[in-house]
C-alpha cells in the first residue's frame, strides 16, 4: 500500500510556520531539562534506597522534597512543545495516537500515579519507613513506562509505511517495536535524565554552604553527570547506526548543516565530562544546556528528514489571522512570570515533614 495515501491532509495554520517551530524548540528545551531532572532523581533515589545505605539518607530526603515540585511543572512545561508539534505536525502525530491509543491515553493515569506516590513519598518519608523504596520505585516504572510510550509515538509517527498495521491490529495497541530505533533512543534518553539529575543535585547542593556534606553529595551528583554521560555518548552511537541510511548520511557528511550541529554536541558532550570529573559544577551546567539545546535542534532535524518524502512544513498553509498567536504571547509572558515566582518559593521549601 502507499504510505502517502494514509496520511490525512494538513489542515493550514494562521501564522507562519517558523513561528510554531521556535516555540516548539524553546518550550522543549525548558521541558527536557526538567523531565530529564525528575526522572534521573527518581532513578538516583530508588538505587540509594534499593542499596539501604543510611548514609545517604539525606540525599534522598532532599530528592523526596523537590520530586513533586519536578513532576508538576515536568507535565506542564510538556503541554505547550506537545501542541506545538500536534500544529505543525497534526497529520503525523494524531495518526500514530490513534494507532497506539489504549498506550497513549494509558499516559494520564501514569502520570497521575506518578505524581500522588510522589506526594507520599515527600510528604510521608519518616513515616513510611522501608516503604519508600516501594513509593520511589512505583514513581520511577510510571515516568519509566510514560517515557517508553512517547519514544513509541515520536518514532511512530516518522514511518507512515508502518501504519498499515492497523488493518490487522485495529484496537489502538499498536507499539513500534519492530523500528530499531526505538531501544536505543528510549534508552539514551534515560542515561540523559541519570546524568541531568544529578547535575541537578550538583547545582542545589552548591548552594547550600551551611551544610558540611553538602561537598560530598556535590561530587557525587557530578559522579552520576560524568559516568552516565559516558553512557549515553555510546548509546547516542547506537541510536546512530539505528537510523535509516539517508539519515545517518546527512549527519555524518551528507549535510553541513547536520553534521556540523552533530559534532557541535558530540564536542560539547565530551568537553562537559571533562569539566564534570572535575567537579566544575557551573561550567559543566553551562554546557550540558547548550549541548541539549542543540540536540532538541538536531531532533527536529532529523524528525525533517525521516518526514522529507511525504512532507515539507514550509508548505503549510498560512491564513493570516494574528490575533490569536499575539494573546497567545501575552498570555506566555504572564505565565512564564508566575512559574519564576513558583521556582523561588519552591527553593525555599522545608524538607522538615511530620
Amino acid at each position: 500500500m502507499d504510505p502517502t495515501r494514509l496520511i490525512p491532509q494538513a489542515l493550514p495554520i494562521p501564522v507562519e510556520w517558523g513561528w510554531f517551530y521556535l516555540f516548539q524548540v524553546l518550550t522543549f528545551i525548558l521541558h527536557i531539562l526538567v523531565m530529564n531532572v525528575m526522572l534521573g532523581a527518581s532513578i538516583i533515589a530508588l538505587v540509594h534506597h534499593l542499596r539501604g545505605k543510611r548514609e545517604t539518607e539525606p540525599l534522598t530526603r532532599t530528592i523526596s522534597v523537590k520530586l513533586p515540585f519536578t513532576v508538576a511543572f515536568a507535565v506542564n512545561f510538556g503541554v505547550a512543545p506537545l501542541l506545538f508539534m500536534q500544529v505543525l505536525y497534526g497529520q503525523f502525530l494524531y495518526t500514530s495516537s490513534v494507532l497506539m491509543a489504549v498506550y497513549w491515553l494509558a499516559v494520564v493515569g501514569l502520570v497521575i500515579a506518578a505524581y500522588g506516590s510522589a506526594y507520599i513519598y515527600d510528604f510521608r518519608y519518616v513515616s513510611l519507613g522501608g516503604l519508600k523504596t516501594a513509593f520511589i520505585g512505583l514513581t520511577t516504572l510510571c515516568l519509566l513506562a510514560t517515557g517508553f510510550i512517547f519514544t513509541n509515538n515520536m518514532t511512530l509517527m516518522l514511518n507512515p509505511e508502518t501504519w498499515a498495521t492497523y488493518f490487522d491490529n485495529p484496537g489502538g495497541t499498536i507499539l513500534n517495536l519492530t523500528d530499531p530505533t526505538v531501544l536505543p533512543r528510549y534508552l539514551h534518553i534515560v542515561a540523559s535524565s541519570t546524568a541531568l539529575g544529578g547535575l541537578a543535585l550538583a547545582l542545589l547542593y552548591q548552594r547550600r554552604t551551611d551544610d558540611p556534606q553538602a561537598g560530598r553529595w556535590v561530587r557525587h551528583g557530578m559522579n552520576w553527570y560524568a559516568f552516565s554521560t559516558v553512557v549515553q555518548m555510546a548509546l547516542g552511537l547506537w541510536f546512530l547506526t539505528a537510523l535509516p541510511a539517508r539519515v545517518s548520511q546527512l549527519l555524518l557528511g551528507g549535510s553541513l548543516p547536520h553534521t556540523l550541529v552533530f559534532a557541535a554536541g558530540a564536542v560539547l558532550g565530551i568537553f562537559s565530562i571533562s569539566n564534570a570529573l572535575r567537579y566544575n559544577v557551573r561550567t559543566t551546567a553551562i554546557i550540558s544546556v547548550t549541548t541539549i539545546s542543540l540536540m532538541v535542534y538536531l531532533r527536529d532535524m532529523v524528525r525533517d528528514a525521516y518526514l522529507s518524502p511525504y512532507f515539507q512544513v514550509s508548505d503549510r498553509v498560512v491564513t493570516g489571522e494574528y490575533s490569536p498567536f499575539v494573546l497567545f504571547v501575552l498570555t506566555l509572558v504572564a505565565g512564564i512570570a508566575i512559574i519564576v515566582w513558583m521556582l523561588r518559593t519552591a527553593s525555599t521549601d522545608t524538607e522538615v515533614r511530620s
